[in-house]
C-alpha cells in the first residue's frame, strides 16, 4: 500500500469514527446555532492555538459558509505573527480572557471552542470566561488527547482542566496523541497530521445540519457565495451592510 493510499485510508477512518459516534451531538450543536440564527445572532468560533485556528477560517467568509458565523481571529495566537510566539502565547494563563473581553461577548451568546488537545492556557482560559459572563459554549477537541497528556505538561492551563469537560456541549474529535498518523521506516517520527481534516470535517457537518433545521423551518440565512464564481460579488454585496458592523474580522 503506498503512504498516500494509507494516509487516504486514515482520514476516512476518523471521519467515519466520527460520523458513527458524534452525529447527536453534531446535531445539537446545529440547533443551538440555528436558535442563534433565528434571532439573527452571530454565533462565535475561536481556534486559540497554532493551527487550530484554521479551524476557525474554515467557516469564516467561506463559500457555503453561514455568514452569521464570526472567527475569532486574534493575532496573538496566528502562526502568521510568529510560530514560538504563537505557542508561548497559547500557553500563558489570562491571555484567552483577553480575548474574549476584547470581542465583547455575552450572556446568551454562542462559543465555539476548537483545539484538538483541548488543554492549552488560552483555550481554558476562554471557555472559563465565557462561562462566567453567560456565553453557551460548545468545544471541539479530543478527549483521549486530553486524558492522556500529563497533567505536569507545560501546555495546560494552571487548573489542569480539560476542554471537554469545562464546556456545554463536547464534541470528540478523536485525534490520537501526537496529531501525525503516518510511521515511514526509518523516521523516529511520525508524519501526516490528521486534526485540520477532521475539525472541517465537523464544523462544515454542524453548517449543514443548521441550514437544514432552517430549511425545513422556511429560514433561509444568508450564505457566502465564492468571489471567484459568477455573481458571486453580487450575491454577498446584498447582505455585507446587514453584518459589516457587528462582524469584528469582516
Amino acid at each position: 500500500m503506498s503512504l498516500i493510499q494509507n494516509y487516504y485510508n486514515e482520514i476516512n477512518t476518523y471521519l467515519l469514527n466520527i460520523m458513527n459516534t458524534e452525529q447527536e451531538k453534531i446535531q445539537k450543536a446545529a440547533t443551538m446555532i440555528s436558535e442563534q440564527i433565528k434571532q439573527d445572532k452571530l454565533f462565535y468560533v475561536y481556534g486559540p492555538g497554532g493551527h487550530s485556528n484554521l479551524a476557525s477560517q474554515e467557516v469564516f467568509f467561506r463559500a457555503g459558509g453561514l455568514m452569521h458565523a464570526s472567527a475569532i481571529l486574534d493575532e496573538g495566537t496566528l502562526l502568521s505573527s510568529g510560530a514560538l510566539r504563537s505557542m508561548k502565547i497559547e500557553r500563558t494563563p489570562g491571555y484567552g480572557r483577553i480575548v474574549i473581553d476584547d470581542y465583547n461577548l455575552q450572556k446568551d451568546d454562542l462559543l465555539i471552542v476548537i483545539n484538538a488537545y483541548g488543554i492549552n492556557a488560552a483555550t481554558i482560559d476562554s471557555v472559563l470566561e465565557a462561562n462566567e459572563r453567560g456565553v453557551t459554549t460548545i468545544g471541539i477537541s479530543s478527549a483521549k488527547h486530553a486524558e492522556e497528556t500529563p497533567s505536569d505538561h507545560p501546555a495546560r492551563h494552571p487548573s489542569k482542566h480539560n476542554l471537554h469537560d469545562i464546556v456545554d456541549l463536547s464534541i470528540d474529535s478523536k485525534i490520537n496523541v501526537g496529531d501525525a498518523v503516518i510511521n515511514i521506516e526509518g523516521q523516529e517520527q511520525k508524519v501526516g497530521a490528521i486534526s485540520t481534516f477532521v475539525n472541517a470535517f465537523i464544523l462544515n457537518s454542524i453548517i449543514l445540519e443548521t441550514t437544514a433545521l432552517l430549511a425545513n423551518q422556511n429560514i433561509h440565512p444568508p450564505i457566502w457565495k465564492s468571489g471567484n464564481a459568477s455573481g458571486g460579488d453580487e450575491w454577498n454585496n446584498q447582505f455585507i451592510d446587514r453584518f459589516k458592523d457587528r462582524i469584528k474580522m469582516l
